[in-house]
């Protein structure tokens, strides 16, 4: 199957399937940058969220949820209403709006469009006499566009919807010092929506103006990032990087090394930032990403933030749109708390270190990961076409239905009932069981293969003479006999088997 061809009977699938629809409301045309979740797709975001909030508590991570809705102060102290803009370019004549550095990546793909100033920008757009694709006009100034999403509180309260989740988890610093004993560092992570004013989203739920984030904050000493015994335990793994300095030559493809000998050539700085990287590394194999399709990219100087130290893109290969961001792992440095203790007369300088007294402000190191786009780039890359059939190849612990059940036939009420009653018992057990007697065997099978339903259960008529069922394996198609009574034990098992 051609690549064009896989690719829209892969977002055919999205929608068939009830993995995502939009945009939403789609009976009143829908609203860009705005989409739903069906059935399938809330069960896969959720699996994904249960096995992210295992493995971080796991590891010594506390969860904490704060309001989406925060007053101007925040955002003036946190800096994003100074900057959180995009470069724009607006067509004076259609009104197309483009965001300049998207723009000239497209049309002008040879060339390194990161970290640019405004005025180099507007040369490289005279230089290559580049109009506007919608009327061909001649573009002016680049103009500034705030993402910010304002609104109010009351009669006359000036408010900010959040853009992301982690400046609401700084603003509890205070708090978390005192609950969590003054163990630094301190770990915490914080799920949930964030809102930014896209001027123009496309892709789907890869830019949205509504979606989803899950950010990991450490707050650490200095000493503590260059001496942090974590690090230790996981310095040996091997991770794709793929560094500022090779990005200036063209070069695309990473080096797969440790993450030792990336702190010894300084691709790295500091181990405390390597385990940071380590994190997102751990959770994403965990998801089932194959190593081919996961790189790390480094922002140069000129790209990263103002205040960063350090910052690397976790980023995954699709068909549809190349290389796509997941995750960004951010060296803080002491920014956050420096301007929110000026913003709010509180101070945040505290004691980290057991053998000294001194003080100082945390530094934070950030792990921001974006849900809907795990959700996209997970499905894109586990979706496969053979021969016709269509195979959604998640993770066993990750795909919406973990089993589904058919009795042979429907008319016959011996088999309906052994079929119902294994049902029961498998959601008794805990296990997602999904019952069908509609349709074919061959049909029911097909459409579980597409939701990516590991297991599938027959009962039928040699069910009633051996008590057994017939269980089919979604990606070799093999199919074994096993007691029924046996069924819950042995895909728990292999449930367990998956998560290795």
């Amino acid at each position: 199957m051609k690549i064009k061809d896989n690719i829209e009977t892969f977002n055919s699938l999205l929608k068939r399937r009830g993995f995502i629809w939009g945009p939403s409301p789609e009976i009143y045309g829908g609203l860009a940058g705005f989409y739903s979740y069906g059935p399938a797709g809330m069960a896969l975001k959720n699996n994904i969220l249960s096995i992210f909030r295992k493995e971080l508590r796991a590891m010594g991570f506390g969860e904490v949820e704060c309001p989406t809705i925060m007053p101007e102060i925040v955002w003036e102290a946190s800096g994003h209403l100074e900057r959180f803009i995009d470069p724009v370019l607006n067509c004076k004549k259609c009104n197309s709006v483009y965001r300049v550095d998207k723009f000239l990546k497209k049309v002008l793909p040879n060339q390194m469009i990161d970290g640019l100033s405004y005025k180099e920008m507007e040369n490289l757009i005279r230089e290559n006499n580049l109009t506007c694709p919608s009327c061909g006009s001649q573009f002016e100034n680049i103009e500034e566009y705030n993402l910010m999403l304002e609104t109010k509180v009351g009669t006359d309260t000036i408010v900010y919807l959040r853009p992301e989740t982690a400046t609401t988890t700084y603003l509890l610093f205070n708090r978390l010092d005192q609950v969590m004993r003054r163990q630094y560092p301190l770990k915490v992570f914080q799920y949930g929506k964030a809102y930014r004013n896209e001027i123009s989203p496309r892709q789907g739920v890869l830019r949205m103006r509504s979606f989803d984030q899950f950010e990991i904050q450490m707050f650490i000493s200095k000493k503590q990032e260059y001496n942090f015994e974590p690090f230790e335990e996981v310095k040996d793994n091997q991770l794709p990087l793929l560094d500022w300095k090779v990005q200036e030559e063209n070069i695309e493809k990473p080096n797969l090394i440790s993450l030792k000998d990336a702190i010894k050539i300084k691709i790295l700085k500091k181990p405390a930032f390597a385990y940071c990287l380590f994190i997102a590394h751990y959770l994403t194999k965990k998801l089932g990403y194959s190593n081919n399709v996961i790189r790390y990219r480094q922002h140069s100087p000129n790209e990263r933030a103002h205040y960063a130290d350090d910052a690397w893109d976790l980023e995954i290969k699709t068909e549809q749109f190349d290389w796509v961001e997941i995750c960004g792992i951010h060296d803080r440095t002491d920014y956050d708390l420096r301007r929110h203790a000026e913003f709010s007369n509180q101070s945040f300088e505290v004691a980290m270190d057991s053998d000294s007294q001194e003080k100082e402000i945390p530094q934070i190191l950030e792990t921001a990961f974006g849900n809907d786009r795990i959700i996209y780039t997970l499905l894109e890359t586990t979706f496969m076409v053979e021969d016709g059939r269509i195979n959604l190849q998640l993770n066993n612990f990750l795909a919406p239905n973990t089993v589904a059940v058919f009795p042979l036939v429907k008319n016959k009420e011996a088999i309906r009932n052994l079929a119902l009653n294994l049902h029961q018992n498998l959601q008794n057990r805990l296990i997602n069981s999904f019952y069908d007697e509609s349709g074919s065997i061959g049909k029911r099978y097909r459409r579980q293969d597409e939701l990516g339903t590991p297991f599938c259960v027959t009962i039928d008529y040699d069910s009633l003479e051996d008590d057994s069922a017939t269980i089919r394996d979604r990606d070799s198609m093999d199919q074994i006999r096993v007691k029924i009574s046996e069924i819950p034990e042995l895909i728990k098992k292999k449930l367990e088997k998956s998560k290795i």
